[in-house]
């Protein structure tokens, strides 16, 4: 979720690409800096931390540099530091430089390779591996190296480079991950959104993936990235104000973060998953130890908690392991019962969630294996358990969680397939199969919210009603959990959540004709039939239908009143891509109740008191 900032044209650019990092810097504040063109050749600043840091090691003027790259950063491969902050060097700093956002998935073999060949690497990253690729491949010709280097890359990013033997030009390469171009007045720029140039020039062309971008004074070159014939793309003006560039067009920062979700769940995969393999070296536990665990806590809060609960089903099916949820603020005060068979792993999206830390610091001084599951590096919880794994969703500003619920989620479905690969309780030929599965999720996210789907009509019945039941079963629980949450939190309607089997226990009573009950119908064989009968029993009292269901089931649609489809996936899975409706349906309602989604009452981002 980093963000790139280039430019070319005759003016000094130092200020320009400081402005626009300020633009991007939602996208990362871990590091940042630039790298500038001067007559002798490369020259760059860094600082780790916010971007004010970055100014003031940049210091006033001093530059009379007309070609640059600027880069802010969210770590995603090597810890916080100066040396893994970009732009990124080659054997010859002065020489080469680029600026990535995104995971380079195959950067250790190509990083062994160009060891091999005389590399010498100055930071713990992937990226890097882009930039010494790239000036293993040039010989002359700036584009063509780049394009050579982006035909041997896997993964999902954007890069741009810059040369000293190219002055007024950068090149640029796109695959799954946000590039755009800011045509100027005999000025050129590149950047991950165009809120970065905005003040400068409104109209911009949008590369498509595999693209191969060029740009100088004159204007710019697309070319394909597997035979290097040009292209041409459309030339589009924006019609966006400032607060509108910082939202990258959206109306809100969690309509945004919503549709970020594809890309916050790619990052997180990112390079865990490779071609039906799986590599979580986070996880900080040797295998025997793994093989020999008897026991998995795992302990969060809030949206944190619902993926607890939906970590627990996956890794209790696929690893064959008990496992035990817990609220943490609750567990911390039952005298719990311990031992170094056990695994304990806590989830908080800021790091810094007061009774999460609380719990991880006891579970630790009791002798057990304490794991983080946080989406911010050097926060507080990393320093009081043995091992981190990071989510890395990037900066989420709206008070309500949306892609770091999906982002945990993925990552503990990848702990559960850790565990089971360790462990021998899957077949191989399941396990590939599920991990390439995992590894499909972020495009068929992007295929659901590039779909049509009857949610603003939903939303326009439905938005005055006074109660919302939400139901769920097996997989299904957790996710109604959390999309009713996202109900209460955003738009203030009294919402309840439950086990669809414990409805007839006592919440069947509020179920009148005004109730909408929202149920997550998705195929699961085991419950499948079981929510079609507890959804009989909901019609049965003259409540209002809305089914959460998989694509191709029409049987659905003889007991729903309405259907909200998603794209079909093994069933745990289908967690990741269920949920995205429900974010969707409570957005659309706490709108039309004309509410402040963004910074909902009473509530904070983080939640750093007992």
């Amino acid at each position: 979720m980093c963000g790139i900032i280039g430019y070319v044209g005759p003016r000094e650019c130092k200020d320009l690409l400081l402005f626009g990092l300020e633009r991007l810097e939602y996208r990362g504040y871990d590091s940042a800096g630039i790298a500038l063109l001067e007559d002798d050749g490369l020259v760059y600043t860094r600082a780790v931390g916010n971007l004010q840091n970055l100014k003031r090691a940049a210091g006033d003027g001093g530059s009379r540099a007309t070609t640059g790259l600027g880069h802010t950063r969210w770590a995603t491969h090597g810890g916080v530091t100066e040396a893994n902050a970009h732009p990124l060097a080659g054997d010859d700093p002065a020489e080469i430089a680029i600026v990535l956002n995104g995971i380079v998935e195959n950067y250790r073999e190509l990083r062994d390779r160009l060891r091999e060949a005389g590399h010498v690497f100055a930071s713990e990253t992937d990226a890097e591996t882009v930039t010494h690729l790239i000036e293993e491949h040039y010989a002359g010709d700036l584009v063509e190296a780049t394009r050579a280097a982006f035909g041997e890359l896997e993964g999902h990013f954007a890069f741009v480079v810059i040369h000293r033997d190219h002055p007024g030009l950068l090149v640029g390469a796109r695959h799954q991950c946000p590039l755009v171009v800011g045509a100027g007045r005999g000025e050129t720029f590149l950047a991950s959104n165009a809120s970065a140039f905005l003040k400068e020039s409104r109209e911009v062309y949008f590369p498509d993936d595999g693209d191969i971008v060029a740009i100088t004074v004159e204007g710019v070159r697309f070319l394909r990235h597997d035979d290097g014939g040009e292209v041409e793309r459309e030339l589009v003006e924006l019609d966006w104000d400032d607060e509108c560039a910082e939202k990258a067009g959206f109306e809100t920062f969690m309509l945004k973060e919503i549709f970020e979700q594809p890309e916050a769940v790619a990052e997180t995969i990112g390079d865990r998953v490779r071609h039906g393999r799986l590599v979580l070296d986070g996880i900080g536990v040797d295998d025997a130890v793994l093989r020999d665990l008897r026991r998995i806590v795992i302990l969060s809060a809030g949206t944190s908690y619902h993926a607890a609960v939906a970590g627990r089903y996956a890794i209790e099916e696929w690893a064959r392991v008990p496992v035990e949820h817990d609220i943490a603020s609750e567990w911390i005060y039952r005298n719990p019962v311990l031992d170094a068979a056990t695994l304990v792993v806590g989830i908080s999206q800021s790091g810094e969630t007061r009774d999460t830390i609380e719990a991880m610091k006891l579970a630790r001084e009791m002798g057990a294996h304490t794991v983080a599951i946080t989406n911010m590096m050097g926060s507080q919880i990393t320093r009081e358990v043995d091992s981190v794994l990071y989510t890395r969703a990037g900066l989420e500003v709206s008070v309500a969680a949306s892609k770091t619920f999906t982002a945990q989620l993925s990552l503990l479905f990848l702990v559960a397939l850790k565990l089971a690969q360790v462990r021998e309780t899957l077949p191989q030929e399941e396990l590939r199969f599920i991990l390439d599965e995992v590894y499909q999720l972020p495009h068929k996210l992007q295929t659901f919210l590039d779909g049509n789907h009857p949610i603003d009509e939903i939303a326009q019945r439905h938005f005055e009603k006074p109660f919302f039941l939400y139901l769920g079963r097996n997989i299904g629980l957790p996710v109604a959990l959390e999309g009713a949450l996202k109900l209460k939190e955003i738009s203030y309607i009294p919402t309840e959540a439950y086990s669809a089997g414990e409805m007839k226990h006592g919440p069947i009573a509020l179920l009148d004709e005004n109730t909408p009950v929202v149920v997550v119908a998705t195929d699961h064989k085991r419950v499948y039939d079981k929510i079609v009968s507890n959804i009989q029993e909901v019609r049965a009292r003259g409540a209002h239908v809305i089914a959460i269901a998989t694509d191709g089931n029409e049987d659905i649609q003889h007991h729903a009143d309405d259907v909200i489809y998603i794209p079909r996936s093994p069933a745990f899975l289908q967690a990741v891509l269920a949920v995205v409706p429900l974010q969707l349906l409570a957005y659309r309602i706490a709108r039309l109740r004309g509410l402040n989604v963004d910074q909902p009452r009473n509530l904070a981002k983080t939640v750093t008191v007992e």
